[in-house]
Protein backbone atom coordinates (compact mmCIF):
# COMPACT_ATOMS: atom_id res chain seq x y z
CA UNK A 1 0.00 0.00 0.00
CA UNK A 2 1.23 3.50 -0.82
CA UNK A 3 2.00 5.80 2.12
CA UNK A 4 -0.82 8.25 1.42
CA UNK A 5 -3.48 5.99 -0.08
CA UNK A 6 -6.96 7.55 0.30
CA UNK A 7 -5.54 10.56 2.14
CA UNK A 8 -6.21 14.18 1.13
CA UNK A 9 -3.46 16.76 0.76
CA UNK A 10 -3.47 20.47 -0.07
CA UNK A 11 -0.35 21.84 -1.72
CA UNK A 12 -0.15 25.61 -2.19
CA UNK A 13 2.23 26.99 -4.79
CA UNK A 14 1.60 23.75 -6.69
CA UNK A 15 2.03 25.10 -10.21
CA UNK A 16 5.82 25.23 -10.12
CA UNK A 17 8.99 24.59 -8.16
CA UNK A 18 8.87 22.84 -4.81
CA UNK A 19 5.05 22.89 -4.73
CA UNK A 20 4.83 21.18 -8.12
CA UNK A 21 7.29 18.46 -7.06
CA UNK A 22 5.43 17.93 -3.77
CA UNK A 23 2.02 17.63 -5.45
CA UNK A 24 3.32 15.08 -7.95
CA UNK A 25 4.92 12.96 -5.22
CA UNK A 26 1.74 13.01 -3.12
CA UNK A 27 -0.27 11.82 -6.12
CA UNK A 28 2.26 9.10 -6.93
CA UNK A 29 1.94 7.89 -3.34
CA UNK A 30 -1.84 7.55 -3.61
CA UNK A 31 -3.09 10.84 -2.14
CA UNK A 32 -5.94 12.91 -3.52
CA UNK A 33 -4.31 16.28 -4.06
CA UNK A 34 -5.69 19.81 -4.16
CA UNK A 35 -3.38 21.91 -6.31
CA UNK A 36 -3.60 25.55 -5.21
CA UNK A 37 -1.84 28.43 -6.96
CA UNK A 38 -2.41 31.71 -8.78
CA UNK A 39 -0.19 30.59 -11.67
CA UNK A 40 -0.52 28.49 -14.81
CA UNK A 41 -1.22 24.83 -14.10
CA UNK A 42 -0.45 23.50 -17.60
CA UNK A 43 3.01 22.20 -16.67
CA UNK A 44 1.88 20.14 -13.69
CA UNK A 45 -1.17 18.84 -15.59
CA UNK A 46 1.19 17.49 -18.23
CA UNK A 47 3.09 15.68 -15.49
CA UNK A 48 -0.09 14.20 -14.05
CA UNK A 49 -1.11 12.97 -17.50
CA UNK A 50 2.33 11.40 -17.92
CA UNK A 51 1.79 9.38 -14.75
CA UNK A 52 -1.81 8.56 -15.76
CA UNK A 53 -3.17 10.05 -12.55
CA UNK A 54 -7.00 10.04 -12.82
CA UNK A 55 -8.90 13.34 -12.68
CA UNK A 56 -10.82 12.07 -9.65
CA UNK A 57 -7.56 12.07 -7.70
CA UNK A 58 -6.81 15.77 -7.92
CA UNK A 59 -8.49 19.16 -7.88
CA UNK A 60 -7.20 22.47 -9.24
CA UNK A 61 -8.01 25.58 -7.22
CA UNK A 62 -6.95 29.12 -8.03
CA UNK A 63 -5.88 30.70 -4.76
CA UNK A 64 -4.01 33.84 -3.70
CA UNK A 65 -2.95 32.96 -0.17
CA UNK A 66 -2.64 36.65 0.68
CA UNK A 67 -6.44 36.93 0.35
CA UNK A 68 -8.33 35.52 3.35
CA UNK A 69 -11.42 34.68 1.29
CA UNK A 70 -9.36 32.66 -1.20
CA UNK A 71 -7.89 30.53 1.58
CA UNK A 72 -11.28 29.95 3.22
CA UNK A 73 -12.67 28.90 -0.16
CA UNK A 74 -9.70 26.57 -0.69
CA UNK A 75 -10.34 24.71 2.56
CA UNK A 76 -14.11 24.59 2.05
CA UNK A 77 -13.78 23.33 -1.53
CA UNK A 78 -11.31 20.65 -0.43
CA UNK A 79 -13.66 19.32 2.23
CA UNK A 80 -16.72 19.54 -0.03
CA UNK A 81 -14.89 17.58 -2.74
CA UNK A 82 -12.94 14.99 -0.75
CA UNK A 83 -14.61 15.00 2.68
CA UNK A 84 -11.63 15.83 4.88
CA UNK A 85 -8.07 17.20 4.99
CA UNK A 86 -5.16 15.09 6.18
CA UNK A 87 -2.10 17.03 5.04
CA UNK A 88 -1.20 20.55 3.98
CA UNK A 89 2.12 21.60 2.51
CA UNK A 90 2.26 25.38 2.26
CA UNK A 91 4.77 26.19 -0.48
CA UNK A 92 3.28 29.39 -1.90
CA UNK A 93 5.37 32.51 -1.48
CA UNK A 94 7.11 35.29 -3.33
CA UNK A 95 10.65 36.63 -3.50
CA UNK A 96 11.69 40.26 -3.58
CA UNK A 97 12.15 42.12 -6.84
CA UNK A 98 15.13 44.20 -5.76
CA UNK A 99 18.22 44.04 -3.56
CA UNK A 100 18.26 47.08 -1.26
CA UNK A 101 19.37 47.91 2.30
CA UNK A 102 16.59 48.33 4.85
CA UNK A 103 16.39 52.15 4.69
CA UNK A 104 16.10 52.11 0.88
CA UNK A 105 13.77 49.16 0.42
CA UNK A 106 10.52 50.14 -1.37
CA UNK A 107 7.66 50.10 1.13
CA UNK A 108 5.17 48.56 -1.29
CA UNK A 109 7.47 45.62 -2.02
CA UNK A 110 8.29 45.16 1.68
CA UNK A 111 4.62 44.98 2.63
CA UNK A 112 3.75 42.68 -0.26
CA UNK A 113 6.27 40.06 0.87
CA UNK A 114 4.96 40.21 4.43
CA UNK A 115 1.37 39.94 3.16
CA UNK A 116 2.00 36.86 1.02
CA UNK A 117 4.79 35.03 2.81
CA UNK A 118 3.78 35.60 6.43
CA UNK A 119 0.14 36.68 6.61
CA UNK A 120 -0.80 34.39 3.72
CA UNK A 121 0.92 31.44 5.40
CA UNK A 122 -0.88 32.33 8.63
CA UNK A 123 -4.22 32.28 6.79
CA UNK A 124 -3.38 28.83 5.44
CA UNK A 125 -2.27 27.44 8.79
CA UNK A 126 -5.21 29.03 10.65
CA UNK A 127 -7.92 27.53 8.47
CA UNK A 128 -6.13 24.22 7.98
CA UNK A 129 -5.94 23.90 11.77
CA UNK A 130 -9.64 24.71 12.14
CA UNK A 131 -10.54 21.86 9.78
CA UNK A 132 -8.07 19.44 11.36
CA UNK A 133 -9.43 20.20 14.81
CA UNK A 134 -12.93 19.31 13.59
CA UNK A 135 -11.82 15.93 12.27
CA UNK A 136 -9.45 14.99 15.09
CA UNK A 137 -5.99 15.51 13.60
CA UNK A 138 -3.76 16.29 10.66
CA UNK A 139 -0.32 17.36 9.59
CA UNK A 140 1.02 20.67 8.26
CA UNK A 141 4.36 21.51 6.66
CA UNK A 142 5.32 25.09 5.79
CA UNK A 143 8.07 25.68 3.26
CA UNK A 144 10.03 28.51 4.84
CA UNK A 145 13.62 29.31 3.84
CA UNK A 146 17.20 29.42 5.02
CA UNK A 147 16.44 33.15 5.16
CA UNK A 148 14.29 32.27 8.16
CA UNK A 149 17.37 30.98 10.00
CA UNK A 150 19.90 33.76 9.34
CA UNK A 151 19.91 37.37 8.24
CA UNK A 152 20.07 38.18 4.52
CA UNK A 153 21.59 41.55 3.61
CA UNK A 154 19.57 43.54 1.08
CA UNK A 155 16.71 41.03 1.37
CA UNK A 156 15.17 42.14 4.67
CA UNK A 157 11.44 41.67 3.94
CA UNK A 158 11.94 38.13 2.70
CA UNK A 159 14.11 37.23 5.71
CA UNK A 160 11.67 38.90 8.10
CA UNK A 161 8.71 37.07 6.58
CA UNK A 162 10.45 33.69 6.76
CA UNK A 163 11.62 34.25 10.34
CA UNK A 164 7.96 34.97 11.05
CA UNK A 165 6.87 31.72 9.41
CA UNK A 166 9.29 29.78 11.61
CA UNK A 167 7.97 31.52 14.70
CA UNK A 168 4.41 30.72 13.64
CA UNK A 169 5.28 27.06 13.11
CA UNK A 170 6.98 26.68 16.48
CA UNK A 171 4.16 28.42 18.33
CA UNK A 172 1.44 26.40 16.61
CA UNK A 173 3.33 23.15 17.16
CA UNK A 174 3.28 23.76 20.92
CA UNK A 175 -0.39 24.74 20.95
CA UNK A 176 -1.58 21.64 19.04
CA UNK A 177 0.98 19.05 20.17
CA UNK A 178 -1.61 17.18 22.25
CA UNK A 179 -4.37 17.47 19.64
CA UNK A 180 -2.99 14.96 17.11
CA UNK A 181 -1.75 17.77 14.85
CA UNK A 182 1.90 18.16 13.93
CA UNK A 183 3.34 21.22 12.22
CA UNK A 184 6.89 21.64 10.93
CA UNK A 185 8.84 23.87 8.56
CA UNK A 186 11.41 23.23 5.85
CA UNK A 187 14.16 25.81 5.34
CA UNK A 188 15.83 25.29 1.95
CA UNK A 189 18.85 27.16 0.67
CA UNK A 190 19.47 27.43 -3.09
CA UNK A 191 16.96 25.15 -4.84
CA UNK A 192 16.71 25.20 -8.62
CA UNK A 193 13.23 26.71 -8.98
CA UNK A 194 11.83 29.47 -11.21
CA UNK A 195 11.73 31.80 -8.18
CA UNK A 196 15.48 31.71 -7.61
CA UNK A 197 16.60 31.23 -11.20
CA UNK A 198 14.51 34.08 -12.63
CA UNK A 199 13.66 36.14 -9.53
CA UNK A 200 15.53 38.84 -7.62
CA UNK A 201 19.05 37.53 -8.28
CA UNK A 202 18.28 36.14 -11.77
CA UNK A 203 20.73 33.27 -11.38
CA UNK A 204 19.86 31.90 -14.81
CA UNK A 205 21.22 35.09 -16.37
CA UNK A 206 24.05 35.83 -13.93
CA UNK A 207 26.84 33.21 -13.93
CA UNK A 208 28.71 34.93 -11.10
CA UNK A 209 25.67 34.98 -8.80
CA UNK A 210 24.87 31.39 -9.75
CA UNK A 211 28.37 30.28 -8.80
CA UNK A 212 28.10 32.13 -5.48
CA UNK A 213 24.86 30.26 -4.73
CA UNK A 214 26.47 26.95 -5.65
CA UNK A 215 29.58 27.65 -3.55
CA UNK A 216 27.43 28.41 -0.49
CA UNK A 217 26.31 24.78 -0.43
CA UNK A 218 28.93 22.41 0.98
CA UNK A 219 27.88 19.90 -1.68
CA UNK A 220 28.77 22.52 -4.31
CA UNK A 221 25.54 22.20 -6.25
CA UNK A 222 22.02 23.58 -6.28
CA UNK A 223 19.30 21.51 -4.64
CA UNK A 224 16.46 20.01 -6.68
CA UNK A 225 12.75 20.56 -5.90
CA UNK A 226 12.29 16.78 -5.61
CA UNK A 227 14.79 16.71 -2.75
CA UNK A 228 12.71 19.22 -0.79
CA UNK A 229 9.46 17.47 -1.69
CA UNK A 230 10.84 14.21 -0.30
CA UNK A 231 11.43 15.94 3.04
CA UNK A 232 7.92 17.41 3.01
CA UNK A 233 6.33 13.99 2.47
CA UNK A 234 8.52 12.44 5.14
CA UNK A 235 7.43 15.10 7.63
CA UNK A 236 3.80 14.36 6.74
CA UNK A 237 4.27 10.62 7.10
CA UNK A 238 4.15 8.42 10.19
CA UNK A 239 7.90 7.97 9.81
CA UNK A 240 8.32 11.36 11.50
CA UNK A 241 5.63 10.82 14.13
CA UNK A 242 7.67 12.25 17.04
CA UNK A 243 8.68 15.45 15.24
CA UNK A 244 6.80 18.71 15.60
CA UNK A 245 7.86 22.35 15.80
CA UNK A 246 11.03 21.64 13.83
CA UNK A 247 12.43 24.07 11.24
CA UNK A 248 14.59 21.75 9.19
CA UNK A 249 17.40 23.11 7.03
CA UNK A 250 17.56 21.44 3.63
CA UNK A 251 20.80 23.04 2.66
CA UNK A 252 23.44 20.76 1.17
CA UNK A 253 25.46 21.24 4.36
CA UNK A 254 25.54 25.04 4.11
CA UNK A 255 24.84 25.51 7.82
CA UNK A 256 26.89 22.57 9.06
Amino acid sequence: MKRFENKVAIVTGAASGIGRATAIKFAEEGARVVLADIGDFSDILNEFEKFLIPNSQFLIQKCNIGERADVVNLINTTVETFGHLDYAVNCAGIAGKVSKPVHEYPEEDWLQQIQINLIGTWYCVKFQLEQMMKQGGGNIVCVSSAAGLVGQPENSPYAASKHGVNGLVKSAAIEYATKNIRINAICPTAIETPMIMHGRRKLAENPEALQQAINFQRMKRMGHPDEVADVALWLCSDQSSFITGHCMAVDGGAFA
